[in-house]
């Protein structure tokens, strides 16, 4: 397809985000546009095709990503504009993940917006801490909020105007201990059976069977896995480390067929646009798979990655093995999993069994 004979106009229609194509008549261009989008719509009354504005959408037509930089510097009053510009650029400086930069501007955005005229450079901890306080008591935010918004600022405050000292005196809202929602060997079979869809149901099982978090998952490449050493490589995940993880003999033959009925390109599981499958649409998947399973637990996909864990814990796997495969940092995250397996808690025996 050759863009050169395309137009793409960014705009609005019916209430949602598009991108009107035009093109001068041509049932050959008509033909091999339809061809590539075949979910393309007609506008009626503005007689031409669009599609809809998202990220993989403007990747296949090689458009500028939105500038949402922009679009958020226009809620900020004058005088902190530059602060803002300042840390976005200090991020990508530093080599942050995009959602790690969208996390730490919105946090940073939202207390330059209450600031209005008066300069963040000239904020100290007393003001920072009726901030927080603020935060805390009139937003009602949870620690774990608080505390994202404390390494916004922190950041800014240390990486931009390096100024290292400024939170000594700040401190941190404890976080609460959590234990990791899971689910049984048999609820996720049940979860694996309502799945009848062969990409969903792939999805799905490499987020379980090879303990990925579900933003690993939609990046697998074709060339990432190895089914001669029945090995997966996991790029740039977490903390942008690799890691290797093994692929299950049970997933091999699923992954054969879904290859001859897909032909993905690039990525194993793509978009309907091309690029990457979205992470909201695998989450929506195992939200639908739990409902028709009947299964009621308040538990997020990446309960399927901490059931990997319990469920390897269980079999009597070591816990430094399940460290590394889980890719984390310390052997202390991991541990957390023997609080909620039974294989240990079960050697306890209660006084009430000796009467």
């Amino acid at each position: 397809m050759i863009f050169a004979k395309y137009t793409f106009n960014p705009d609005q229609h019916r209430g949602k985000k598009v991108i009107f194509v035009k093109f001068e008549f041509d049932k050959s261009l008509q033909k091999e546009f339809r061809q590539r989008f075949p979910s393309a719509k007609w506008s009626a009354t503005r007689k031409t095709w669009y599609l809809p504005d998202l990220p993989a959408v403007r990747r296949e037509l090689k458009l500028d990503k939105k500038q949402v930089v922009a679009k958020k510097v226009s809620g900020i009053h004058l005088t902190n504009k530059q602060a803002y510009l300042d840390m976005h650029e200090q991020l990508q400086l530093k080599g942050y993940s995009d959602n790690t930069i969208r996390l730490y501007l919105a946090e940073f955005a939202h207390l330059l917006k209450l600031l209005h005229d008066y300069p963040a450079e000239n904020l100290n901890s007393k003001r920072l801490k009726d901030y927080l306080l603020y935060c805390l008591k009139v937003e009602q935010m949870k620690e774990r909020k608080l505390n994202g918004k404390i390494n916004a600022i922190k950041f800014y405050f240390e990486q931009v105007l390096h100024r290292p000292k400024m939170f000594f005196d700040i401190p941190r809202p404890k976080k609460p201990v959590t234990l990791p929602k899971i689910l049984s060997k048999h609820e996720v079979k049940k979860i694996f059976r309502q799945t009848n869809n062969l990409k969903h149901l792939v999805a799905l099982q490499l987020c379980y069977g090879l303990g990925l978090r579900v933003s690993e998952v939609v990046k697998i490449k074709l060339n990432h896995i190895d089914s001669s050493r029945m090995v997966v490589v996991i790029i740039g995940a977490k903390g942008k480390k690799d890691r290797y993880v093994p692929l299950p003999e049970t997933l091999l033959p699923i992954l054969r067929e879904y290859y001859l009925q897909y032909r993905p390109k690039e990525y194993l599981l793509e978009g309907q646009y091309g690029g990457s499958y979205a992470i909201t649409s695998v989450q929506q998947v195992f939200k639908r798979a739990m409902h028709k399973a009947g299964i009621n637990k308040e538990i997020g996909i990446h309960g399927l990655r901490h059931s990997y864990a319990t469920h390897l814990l269980e079999s009597g796997a070591d816990m430094r093995f399940i460290q590394e495969l889980l890719g984390h940092n310390s052997i202390k995250t991991t541990q957390i999993y023997t609080k909620v397996t039974p294989r240990s808690i079960s050697k306890i025996k209660s006084p009430l069994d000796s009467f």
